[in-house]
């Protein structure tokens, strides 16, 4: 895998129509600067808005994925981002005079072909990997849908389908190498269906663009060529369209001898590049769609804003997340008002969890009781409040120049003291983060016994 990040050398376009909304659209690649990502343009749009090709601007995910920032929305991006995962691409911005990317042939080979032609340069940057070291899955039951993620030292895909139909049984491939293998063994790849799945479509107000030069359609009816000839019309179809032998319409020939998977392939390429980053891990997959992809993205994205946030504070071979030294990095807080020792988990913009080792050294017992020491009920919401401080800081750009103020308390309940010797462990949950403003949670445990709970309302303001 690459060390330096990629984009391409000069403009490359080219012009079709879209599957799902068959609007005619231009799509044109531009390079971009290090470190800018992937980034669709409406330039048919006043003021040409954009969206940031990630998991957070995903908004539909129904037979393709659709990004959208405010106006810009730009629908079926996952052939395009395939074709960047394949080529190892970092920074590219591809300007659109429409809502969606013409389908070509229905593979990722078209946007291949053109990049390839244009060029690929290498930028000064160095590529950021997120790397996989702990396995992690995500699963449907109800549909058999797994997907599991294993540490490996490249990108890796096993995928396997299997579906109850004589042209399309159970299939299985492996992606080893993007260099060697994605131009010549993925990226043709064409999209397909079945027959039965077509009615549905077309009444669901998709597969506008679609036909028989951009699809394998894959018949699964016992009508015969009755079924056929009324799907056509459905489709509104001029060209001629038969059962055939092999059960795909019109006997088209495949690409490959296992062409449907070695395509959802393809689609798992473009879905887990909205994590953002490149990552290296060996993802198994079986019967997997968009939903399921989009889904394990979300948690890949979480991983590597995890260890991006862990990387900036933590020092080196720290067991804890952050230690007392990372604490210090990020709050204001100092003796004798630092009253968090270590977080021990994040969940970006979500949940945090903290520890507090309350011990007779601390100043406030001298007087708060002498003979019986009891942490003040106060001191416990303040501490809560510090680690719900290292969330909400980790939830905004340029932390470091940030202070949080804490706006409101309500609900508070003490349920049971804190004396010496107690270990306090903190667990904050975010609810909202809307204009600088923050609503959390909060609960506070001795072992697995609550002693404290409140909700806050907090504010990020310039220190």
């Amino acid at each position: 895998m690459y060390k330096k990040q990629r984009t391409i050398k000069k403009e490359a376009s080219l012009t079709g129509i879209g599957l799902h909304t068959g609007n005619q659209c231009e799509v044109t690649f531009k390079p971009a600067p290090p470190d800018s990502g992937i980034r669709f343009v409406r330039a048919d749009l006043p003021n040409k808005p954009s969206v940031i090709a990630d998991i957070d601007h995903v908004v539909d995910i129904s037979r393709g994925t659709t990004l959208q920032n405010g106006e810009a929305v730009v629908h079926t991006v996952e052939h395009v981002l395939a074709a960047f995962a394949g080529l190892q691409l970092d920074n590219m911005i591809v300007e659109l005079n429409g809502n969606e990317p013409p389908i070509g042939d229905g593979s990722a080979k078209p946007y291949v072909d053109k990049i390839l032609e244009a060029g690929i340069e290498k930028q000064e940057a160095d590529k950021v990997y997120l790397e996989i070291d702990t396995p992690m899955a995500y699963s449907e039951k109800d549909r058999g849908v797994d997907l599991v993620v294993t540490p490996s030292n490249d990108l890796r895909i096993t995928f396997m389908i299997d579906y109850k139909s004589p042209a399309l049984r159970t299939q299985y491939t492996t992606l080893v190498d993007l260099e060697k293998e994605f131009v010549d063994e993925f990226a043709p790849a064409r999209t397909f269906c079945f027959l039965s799945e077509v009615e549905s479509l077309k009444g669901a107000g998709l597969i506008k663009g679609g036909g028989l030069d951009n699809a394998i359609v894959i018949y699964d009816s016992d009508l015969g060529q009755i079924e056929v000839d009324r799907i056509r019309k459905v489709l509104n179809l001029k060209e001629k369209a038969f059962v055939g032998e092999t059960g795909i319409i019109n006997d088209i020939s495949l690409r490959f001898y296992n062409e449907p998977v070695r395509h959802k392939t393809l689609d798992l390429l473009g879905d887990l590049f909205l994590i953002g980053v490149p990552f290296k891990g060996h993802v198994l997959a079986a019967r997997s769609g968009h939903k399921a992809n989009v889904e394990l993205a979300k948690r890949m994205r979480q991983l590597y804003k995890k260890k991006k946030i862990a990387g900036k504070y933590s020092t080196p071979k720290s067991e804890v997340f952050f230690d007392i030294n990372a604490i210090l990095k990020i709050m204001p807080h100092r003796y004798p008002f630092l009253l968090i020792d270590r977080i021990i988990d994040i969940e970006p913009g979500k949940k945090v969890i903290a520890i507090k080792n309350v011990t007779i050294n601390e100043p406030f017992f001298q007087g708060h009781f002498p003979g019986h020491p009891i942490m003040p009920g106060v001191l416990v919401l303040e501490a809560m409040a510090q680690a719900g401080g290292v969330l909400l800081l980790n939830a905004i750009e340029n932390p470091e120049s940030k202070v949080v103020y804490f706006m409101s308390i309500d609900n508070a309940k003490f349920r049971k003291p804190v004396i010496p010797g107690d270990q306090l462990r903190f667990e904050l949950v975010m609810h909202a983060f809307r204009r600088n403003t923050c609503k959390m949670s909060g609960q506070a445990f001795v072992d697995d016994n609550l002693v404290a709970n409140a909700d806050f309302m907090a504010m990020v303001i310039d220190r």
